[in-house]
């Protein structure tokens, strides 16, 4: 490793070390993204700035936590991993737009005992995109062969799924690299990779703000309607509270209805809690958001990543599942 990798290295250490101080040191406070009102059983909640987390904020702005009995304090994330530790610690109960592939692979490896409380949202049409510069000279999936392609973390659910679209279309695969959401679209502009595989509400604002072009809709066959984050807990959680998951899942079911019958319920929330403008908000691609978990949809995915090699084994996703 060289002098400057070993840098970026410990750069990277250190950020992903300090967003999680902040994240635990936040714990239990509110924020003023949806802090808690003091009443009823208290659930810390660790989520993303994404479309994901949709559902979440609409039981909080809907009160229908607080009508379930909850007291849910959100704190933001950048990536679920971040908050990995503070799950496995207790210090956050549950974590929104976990992204499924990343605990999966902890629950495998045995460092993580998860357990799905909610399902978060499946994949549709453009709600992630692989972008390129309007310049760029890259004009189809094929041409990504050996490019550079940021994506938020390696080995995940991105490269999976755009993996799995390019393999079906019998197109080489790219060089990915780890750059956080909100980086992307900088590091597009300066060169410093070819193309970024970007999710809502950050693909829509490269687009606005770079006039960048999609090169792939990521949510192509054979992916379209993969479950990709839920609402994961751990099964210590869930056994020592089984009332408090219970009720966070009806709120969140609840919400996850009002976010499919009024899509705009999501567009007027999204730039309160995500980096996105209104105008962005209002012409976004946006997720689906189940109302129940699927067994059948999520052994899709866990198929998926045992082909890509991202499992050893195969998991029941039914023993998964808080019920």
């Amino acid at each position: 490793m060289t002098l400057r990798q070993t840098r970026n290295a410990k750069a990277r250490a250190a950020a992903t070390a300090a967003a999680l101080a902040l994240l635990v040191a936040g714990c239990g406070d509110g924020d003023a993204n949806g802090s808690g009102d003091g009443k009823g059983d208290q659930v810390t909640v660790a989520a993303l700035p994404l479309t994901d987390s949709a559902a979440l904020y609409i039981a909080q702005d809907r009160g229908l936590f607080r009508k379930e009995g909850l007291d849910v304090r959100i704190q933001p994330v950048q990536q679920s991993i971040q908050a990995l530790p503070a799950l496995s610690k207790g210090q956050v109960d549950v974590i929104a737009s976990a992204n499924y592939v990343t605990f999966l692979q902890a629950y495998e490896k045995g460092t993580l005992d998860v357990r799905i409380i909610a399902e978060g949202v499946r994949l549709t049409s453009h709600m992630m995109d692989v972008l390129v510069p309007k310049d760029s000279s890259l004009k189809s999936a094929a041409d990504l062969k050996g490019k550079k392609v940021a994506v938020n973390i390696l080995n995940n659910i991105q490269t999976l799924t755009l993996n799995a679209i390019l393999d079906k279309q019998g197109a080489g695969r790219p060089a990915y690299r780890q750059i956080a959401f909100p980086q992307m679209g900088p590091a597009l502009e300066k060169g410093q990779v070819d193309a970024v595989h970007a999710v809502e509400p950050f693909d829509s604002a490269v687009q606005d703000e770079l006039k960048a072009r999609v090169l792939v809709d990521g949510g192509a066959a054979p992916v379209a309607s993969l479950p990709i984050s839920g609402y994961v807990t751990t099964a210590r959680y869930a056994k020592q509270h089984p009332d408090s998951a219970a009720a966070f899942r009806r709120a969140i079911e609840a919400a996850s209805k009002i976010a499919t019958q009024d899509p705009t319920a999501v567009r007027k929330l999204l730039p309160k809690y995500a980096k996105v403008s209104a105008a962005q908000a209002e012409s976004m691609g946006l997720p689906a958001y189940p109302a129940t978990s699927d067994p059948a949809e999520l052994r899709r995915l866990i198929e998926l990543m045992h082909k890509q090699g991202l499992l050893k084994k195969s998991v029941d996703p039914s023993t998964l599942l808080v019920t």
